[in-house]
């Protein structure tokens, strides 16, 4: 089984924008005490995002963790998955996006103690559309990235900067330890949206030969972006989910993924020091059945494999030290998945 993943430097998704400048917190930029910030992504939908993002921020709530979830997807399944109902609250995200005058600390809805949400709604789906003509000259692209980066410096709405506001970094930061960013299922504005803000790229996918066929154009995107809007970025690694593991194709996915990445070492990209996280997440009906409740895996079933392996996959993410590789982005890399 042979993929080769080319990495070049003209996907079709668009990133146009100059890098950030100013002293306030923008383009991914946090303090260097802030939070870590996660973007979970793939192209391909049902391939565990919505369930990852939520069920291990519940598990680094478990490990005394404050964390903030970001939900981008127009389906809303992350903002259902909490409990929190999009028609019923004020903002969400997709105000957040079209409204400049709205600050991040506004959209804010408290889940418990320790966890909070950003949520989504079905407007969503029309973001592009809508900020079509701001897109075009690169102003689209970090609106995200602008608001949530002053909030977790500690402005308290997340607002638009004025002349007049004092600097962002003097503020004390926000009070969370990560930040979840659940992608939709496309590279488009939304998802650059998100790694403009993001400090890292986590990717949920299953051990099926297709999903390698997507891994080329997600690390493009990743790769560009890196490059023209959020040179913090990096990927941290593959989460294997649903898996399988006593099927022979499942073990070779792993194999290739590991020799893929083995073989990033030494190039001069943002996934060089990307691991595939272990123990991986079985596949388990309890994780399927609690966003029918509005809870997560702890709290529907806590003595679950599903539970087990968010917890321990919640560990392995404590366990790895951030921000590994160069900022500088690469021209064209081809590796080969052998």
């Amino acid at each position: 089984m042979t993929t080769e993943v080319t990495v070049a430097d003209n996907p079709t998704v668009q990133v146009t924008g100059k890098q950030a400048t100013g002293k306030h917190v923008t383009h991914g930029s946090t303090p260097s005490n802030g939070p870590r910030i996660l973007a979970l992504l793939n192209q391909k939908g049902g391939v565990g995002k919505t369930t990852t993002t939520v069920n291990l921020g519940a598990a680094l709530v478990r490990r005394g963790k404050r964390v903030l979830l970001i939900d981008l997807d127009p389906q809303a399944h992350l903002t259902l998955h909490v409990g929190v109902d999009p028609d019923s609250v004020e903002h969400t995200v997709y105000d957040l996006l079209t409204r400049p005058e709205l600050g991040a600390g506004e959209v804010v809805q408290t889940i418990s103690e320790q966890m909070s949400l950003l949520p989504a709604e079905v407007n969503l789906a029309g973001v592009e559309t809508e900020l079509a003509t701001l897109a075009a000259v690169g102003k689209a692209q970090r609106i995200l990235a602008d608001k949530v980066g002053l909030m977790l410096a500690g402005q308290a709405d997340g607002g638009a900067v004025s002349s007049a506001a004092p600097d962002a970094q003097s503020l004390a930061p926000h009070s969370y330890d990560f930040v979840l960013i659940d992608c939709p299922p496309s590279l488009g504005l939304l998802t650059i949206n998100a790694l403009a803000l993001a400090n890292e790229v986590l990717v949920p996918m299953q051990a099926h030969f297709l999903a390698l066929q997507g891994l080329s154009k997600l690390l493009e995107t990743v790769s560009l972006v890196k490059r023209s809007v959020n040179p913090r970025l990096l990927v941290t690694g593959i989460i294997p989910c649903m898996f399988e593991g006593q099927t022979v194709l499942a073990g070779e996915v792993m194999a290739d993924l590991k020799t893929f990445f083995d073989a990033a070492r030494s190039m001069d990209v943002p996934w060089r020091n990307a691991v595939v996280l272990e123990p991986a997440v079985r596949r388990n009906i309890k994780l399927a059945e609690c966003p029918s409740f509005g809870k997560t895996i702890f709290d529907y079933a806590p003595d679950s494999n599903g539970a087990k392996d968010y917890l321990a996959l919640a560990e392995a993410l404590l366990g790895m030290e951030e921000g590994k590789a160069t900022s500088e982005g690469p021209a064209l890399t081809t590796a080969t998945i052998a």
